[in-house]
């Protein structure tokens, strides 16, 4: 039934054409993945160079001339505690402008659905948990990402507010917690956490060092969420209607950090002492979605934990690794 549904789709969106801004990064790759093989539409991969959503006029132009039917906004400012830490400004400032002149200009072209990714930390520092939809604004946010935060609340408020208006169901958020995968960040400065230790454990190993320092306690929990089950879901939302919004988008399950570096260090190999600082900070404690709307409405991931990180390192061995260090595998 399931691949007779998947048949009358693509008829359906034959021809039809779907924009993903963010096409290189860890979100927007694993569409292009999802929709290339699914082959159900004509896919608008513009780069940087080709349109600025920093400019609204750029934005506007590319719509009209490209007349998308579906968006995928999966471009925007990211990176971990230290970075955004040290630019509180461009989190704000940048997020809200690309969603200001990609919501504008998507609304002005009448397309068919826009995708807006949230996230987790929007939700209070301290909150029941599992975070249900209904959970966000009812505390502070944990003021390490509170710019970031107050820019996807924003986009949430802005997507409710453009549906409102014009009467339509055309701007989708979706909430995913913590996701990772191919294309990831590694870098210290701009990663989160799974895809940063993933590479510090990876030179660890090369450099054979006898330990490695670690942020914080390791007492904090997340939930971890493969790209690919992400635009899997996608897929699955985008021809839906009554879509609750915002969107919780997670596995339903969560793990300690402690137990995350663990379990890294033992896909790559390290097997030196992992020492944990705990003057650093820990960031919120526990963030696990409650995934019940989508869950009911018929969606769960199909990655298991395990085989997401083995994916993750081997596409890192042979995308960000120098070549000589191409023999490790897993």
């Amino acid at each position: 039934m399931y691949g007779l549904l998947q048949l009358i789709n693509s008829i359906y969106n034959m021809n039809k054409k779907l924009l993903i801004f963010g096409s290189t990064g860890l979100i927007g790759s694993a569409c292009k993945r999802h929709f290339l093989n699914e082959g159900s539409f004509d896919l608008l991969l513009p780069l940087r160079n080709e349109v600025d959503l920093l400019n609204a006029e750029q934005v506007q132009r590319y719509f009209e001339a490209n007349k998308p039917d579906y968006v995928i906004l999966a471009a925007g400012l990211v990176g971990g505690i230290q970075y955004n830490a040290t630019f509180p400004a461009d989190f704000i400032v940048k997020n809200l402008t690309m969603q200001l002149n990609t919501f504008a200009a998507a609304n002005a072209a009448e397309v068919k659905k826009l995708i807006f990714f949230a996230s987790s930390c929007m939700y209070p520092k301290v909150c029941e948990q599992p975070m249900k939809e209904e959970f966000l604004l009812t505390g502070p946010l944990e003021q390490t990402s509170a710019s970031y935060a107050v820019a996807k609340i924003a986009g949430i408020q802005m997507a409710k507010a453009y549906n409102q208006q014009y009467q339509t169901e055309r701007f989708v958020a979706l909430i995913p917690n913590s996701v990772y995968g191919p294309n990831d960040n590694f870098s210290p400065e701009k990663g989160h956490v799974l895809s940063v230790l993933l590479a510090r454990f990876h030179q660890a190993k090369l450099e054979d060092r006898p330990s490695i320092d670690l942020w914080g306690t390791g007492e904090p929990r997340r939930e971890f969420l493969y790209a690919d089950d992400l635009a899997a879901a996608i897929g699955f939302l985008l021809d839906k209607s009554n879509i609750p919004l915002p969107l919780n988008i997670g596995v339903g399950y969560d793990i300690s950090i402690k137990e995350l570096a663990e379990q890294l260090a033992d896909v790559v190999g390290y097997k030196g002492e992992l020492n944990w600082d705990a003057a650093k900070p820990n960031g919120t404690l526990k963030k696990l979605l409650d995934n019940q709307k989508i869950n009911q409405m018929g969606w769960k991931p199909s990655t298991s934990f395990e085989e997401g990180i083995r994916r993750t390192y081997n596409w890192y061995l042979t995308n960000e690794t120098p070549h000589e260090c191409l023999s490790t595998s897993v």
